[in-house]
């Protein structure tokens, strides 16, 4: 092919395979291009490059695209189901030459970045580096090999990569330091992003033995494309020993042999493993599955696995893919010391023997057999230590590196997810929501809570406005049945049941005001949807309304007025009444007289300390002047509101107040990150902002809205997303330097509230937000 200057919008091959150009359909936005190999071929890098543009597309979209340069040679053909924008055959040196130009000729190419193998490119170094040089454009470089103790010729190879490129990326700190002591790589080129893992559902190990027929098995596993680096040879001398004395033990080995492998020497390595499983007499307990599984299989397996065995004989193995699938899935792991392994497996995430030694191997998978609970401590120790690494995170930290290098050549934009109800509804019963969660798991020993049926009664009811969804009534009606099991014959409400549906003793020993304001709340908004809501439901929730009016005279704690504030006002939307509206105006004054007294020229604000769900105050003086139009409620709601933005709006991100120390009055505002930000302090001003802009139509409202709402995507201090699309829950909290996995009703509720909420405006203008302290926009048409 003789044509440098290629449409943007067609796919080029360079080098002999020859393929006809077929036109994108997609509009003419920045491209990054990824060399890389791409499936179907079937190899680690391109498993991972399909991974991490997946992630891309679903986490950002609307202002850059990811195109893709396909690595080919003259044995690795392959027919793509998305053709590539590009193939470069690497068998070919005059096609390095060829590619630069057409990068440089494609006016949709606006950044490269480079998966760097070094097997990629064996014996045509030199083109490679000169393609590299010849780029007129932004090239970022991935390394998924760093070795430690290059000759000469290899650490002048690595440093030309590094110097035609205007970053590196490397998945460890171990290879970090490695190239920036020993190959004298400038620390400020160097970016860590961990390889990515799976966000998995956690199913159980015993449902999912019984799906593949292992039911009474105690599974240890491997996986990955078969070579004899693998080392499988050592567990299977490891084995005898152990099966004596755990007979149920089945070992699996997931995976076909690397087709380059068989290129080379054919199944020899297997045909070795499978000789010697049948010398130590291991065939009812050694299971080769040869093929190369699905993701979704594959994931199964490493769910339900016991004990996962990572034996590479390679030391210089910087980092292992199917080892962080494995810690990803909840797999304990054993591992020889490769340094993606030292560098993971501290403080109790694993344990490690060295290379080849196959005793040490079998007194590490017995020490682990014959203790429970250090199998569950590693595995949950481990899911901790690899939640950074979720390929949404991976994503989030590429983005930023593209932003950074890019200078101003894209502007990023989250996408609003899907609006997921499964593990609301997983974490209810047919009495109510329970209240905690390990992990997305129900724990219903824990009980239940007034708070979180009320929150997720009112969840259920937007969900129903907006979808009519028959199945919302079902829990409708259980979230509403809990309120009404909770209410006393005063008129008050009891918040803590246990899993017995006893109420408990703390009932006694705690405040239950915020309770109390919550359960009105909730009634006035399930009134206010007497048209849709069965009629049945209707008129005992007015009932059960009126009755828990009767106390709220005594009621002063400060969010607990401003909950019934907002439940009076959404009562009042379908039914006018004038002493519902005189107790609305009288709880009203309260906050004001409140704010009177501690407001100041730097201070506009109800208290002298800021808390939790400080949003909510303005929100309710807000909801009052729309009842009633006295101008100081609308004065008030919009002062303190601002200020309360002043505080929490940082950089175009929010940090809600924390949990570990209340703002107080005077006191500045921590520069540090102290944790304990909640999803429930982020989603009540997600509603508070989308108030204000319904009623405004202020567009400033409106933009911090949607920065608010990406906390939850990832815009946080950490760069993490707090909302799991995987299972529909929302994890339990931001701390300094680590996510809490928990999806607890709370937590969860408040991200579906906030999510529905962002319904009303996901089909407007987008809005400027920052991920990095630089202005861009955030892209919320889910």
């Amino acid at each position: 092919m003789n044509n440098p200057v290629l449409s943007p919008f067609t796919q080029n091959v360079t080098g002999n395979n020859k393929r006809p150009r077929i036109p994108y359909k997609q509009p003419m936005l920045p491209g990054i291009l990824i060399i890389t190999s791409y499936p179907p071929r079937e190899c680690g890098i391109a498993t991972y490059s399909m991974d991490l543009i997946q992630a891309l597309e679903q986490k950002f979209s609307g202002r850059f695209r990811i195109l893709v340069c396909a690595l080919e040679s003259n044995t690795e053909i392959h027919q793509y189901t998305k053709q590539p924008a590009y193939i470069l055959n690497t068998d070919q040196p005059e096609a390095f030459e060829m590619m630069a130009s057409q990068i440089n000729a494609d006016p949709a190419i606006r950044m490269v970045l480079l998966q760097h193998e070094f097997g990629f490119y064996n014996g045509k170094e030199e083109a490679f580096i000169a393609m590299m040089r010849g780029i007129s454009k932004p090239v970022l470089t991935s390394f998924h090999t760093v070795l430690p103790d290059p000759d000469r010729s290899l650490r002048i190879l690595v440093q030309e990569i590094a110097a035609a490129s205007q970053g590196i990326i490397i998945m460890t700190h171990t290879s970090e330091k490695i190239l920036e002591t020993i190959y004298n790589i400038p620390a400020e080129k160097l970016t860590v992003i961990p390889h990515g893992t799976h966000l998995v559902q956690h199913i159980s190990k015993q449902t999912l033995k019984g799906k593949y027929g292992f039911t009474g098995r105690t599974i240890l596993s491997t996986f990955g494309l078969l070579n004899s680096g693998k080392g499988i040879e050592t567990t299977l001398e490891a084995l005898p020993e152990l099966i004596a004395e755990n007979p149920e033990l089945l070992f699996l080995i997931i995976g076909k042999t690397h087709p380059t492998i068989v290129k080379q020497e054919g199944e020899k390595y297997r045909e070795m493993l499978e000789l010697k499983v049948e010398a130590l007499g291991l065939k009812e307990h050694v299971k080769f599955i040869n093929a190369f599984l699905p993701l979704p299989q594959l994931l199964e397996h490493l769910q339900m696995t016991d004990i996962y065995l990572f034996t590479s004989r390679d030391p210089n193995q910087a980092v292992s893919g199917t080892f962080a699938y494995a810690i990803s899935c909840g797999c304990p792991i054993i591992s020889t010391p490769i340094p993606h392994a030292r560098e993971v497996l501290k403080n109790d995430t694993g344990l490690i023997f060295d290379f080849g030694d196959a005793v040490q191997l079998a007194d590490c998978i017995r020490t682990l057999l014959r203790d429970e609970e250090l199998r569950s401590a590693i595995s949950s120790n481990g899911l901790h230590r690899m939640a950074s690494t979720a390929w949404e995170n991976a994503a989030i930290a590429h983005a930023l590196l593209f932003e950074k290098t890019g200078k101003g050549l894209f502007s990023l934009h989250y996408r609003l997810p899907e609006i997921n109800m499964t593990h609301i509804r997983k974490m209810t019963t047919d009495f109510g929501m329970i209240q905690f969660a390990k992990l997305n798991h129900p724990d219903r020993s824990t009980g239940y809570t007034l708070d979180d049926n009320a929150r997720a009664l009112v969840a259920c009811c937007q969900h129903f406005q907006l979808t009519h969804d028959p199945e919302d009534l079902i829990y409708i009606r259980i979230f509403f049945e809990f309120i009404c099991f909770c209410i006393r014959p005063d008129g008050s409400f009891l918040n803590y049941v246990d899993s017995g549906k006893n109420f408990t003793e703390q009932n006694d020993a705690e405040n239950l005001a915020d309770s109390n304001g919550r359960a009105i709340w909730a009634l006035g908004y399930l009134i206010s949807l007497q048209d849709i809501i069965p009629a049945d439901i209707n008129r005992k929730a007015e009932q059960i309304f009126d009755a828990a009016l009767g106390p709220v005279r005594n009621i002063h704690a400060t969010r607990a007025m401003a909950f019934i504030i907002k439940g009076l006002y959404y009562r009042h939307q379908v039914l006018v009444k004038a002493e519902n509206t005189q107790l609305l105006r009288e709880l009203t004054n309260r906050l004001v007289q409140m704010y009177r007294h501690e407001s100041g020229e730097n201070w506009q604000w109800f208290e002298h300390y800021l808390t939790y769900a400080n949003s909510l105050l303005p929100e309710a003086l807000l909801c009052s002047w729309l009842v009633t139009k006295e101008t100081v409620y609308r004065d008030i709601a919009r002062s303190s509101f601002a200020f309360l933005l002043s505080k929490i709006m940082k950089q175009q991100r929010i940090e809600v107040i924390s949990n570990k120390k209340w703002l107080q009055k005077g006191a500045p505002v921590p520069d540090i990150h102290p944790g304990g930000e909640q999803p429930i302090d982020v989603a009540y001003t997600v509603i508070a902002l989308g108030k204000f802009y319904d009623t405004f139509h202020d567009k400033e409202y409106k933009q911090q809205m949607e920065t608010a709402f990406s906390w939850f995507l990832g815009n946080n201090h950490l760069h993490q997303v707090i909302y799991n699309p995987c299972t529909g829950g929302c994890y339990d909290g931001l701390e300094d330097d680590y996510v809490n996995l928990n999806q607890g009703a709370e937590s969860s509720v408040s991200y579906l509230i906030a999510r529905l909420c962002m319904e009303n405006i996901s089909n407007e203008e987008v809005a400027p937000v920052t991920l990095s302290g630089k202005k861009r926009t955030l892209f919320l048409n889910g």
